[in-house]
């Protein structure tokens, strides 16, 4: 069995979160709640750990992973460049379930973006998974606590059923909201793409007047 932590109290996030971040500093994986569902967290730095976490959720080596950062100052470690309108977007919708899609600096490693040069990126509005994301010197992956292909987890108790004794460490921090994942726009085209459409509505982004035009894709 994995490691269980439930968060009902300041001194029990205190605790959760220095041990979440040690075992992630040390190469672990860690399951935590998002804006939408339960989340896995490595260190993005770490191929080592990345395999891993491909290997426990069963996921194809061709699909990269997005990741959580801190705050929009970390964006420029991350990506090779920042379209200014992308800058507005997260200045705008973050923190929050907007995923951007940049061009990934190499610093990132390949199995990470799956060898594509693109990584998905967003700060979380959740505060644990905020909070956690602020508690370490590099960003964490945030794909869904499940085996591929099946329903993600939307509370604590479901991410030990489906990847039992696979994790380091579950932080437990209730039900997560669920109804959505996070929207991902890539903003690596002109005009940006909307990859998929989740928590923030492409109408939402239209409104902002940041962008003149946005895009859906025919398969998102």
């Amino acid at each position: 069995m994995s490691h269980f932590v439930k968060i009902h109290s300041d001194e029990s996030l205190r605790k959760g979160l220095d041990e979440a971040a040690k075992i992630i500093s040390e190469g672990g994986i860690v399951a935590f709640p998002t804006e939408s569902f339960y989340g896995l967290g490595a260190d993005v730095t770490n191929p080592d750990a990345i395999k891993r976490l491909f290997k426990i959720k069963r996921r194809k080596s061709d699909l990269p992973l997005l990741i959580l950062i801190s705050s929009l100052r970390k964006l420029p470690k991350y990506v090779t460049s920042i379209p200014p309108g992308a800058k507005r977007i997260g200045e705008k919708f973050w923190p929050g379930g907007l995923t951007m899609i940049f061009q990934s600096s190499p610093i990132l490693p390949l199995v990470l973006t799956a060898g594509k040069g693109k990584v998905g990126i967003r700060i979380s509005s959740h505060p644990l998974a905020n909070a956690l994301s602020r508690a370490l010197d590099v960003p964490i992956t945030a794909t869904s606590a499940n085996i591929s292909g099946r329903p993600p987890c939307i509370m604590a108790d479901q991410v030990v059923e489906c990847l039992g004794d696979d994790l380091d460490l579950i932080l437990d921090g209730g039900t997560t909201e669920g109804r959505y994942p996070s929207t991902i726009l890539d903003v690596t085209v002109d005009p940006p793409l909307i990859i998929r459409e989740g928590i923030i509505k492409t109408e939402e982004i239209i409104k902002s007047g940041i962008y003149e035009k946005i895009v859906e894709s025919s398969s998102g």
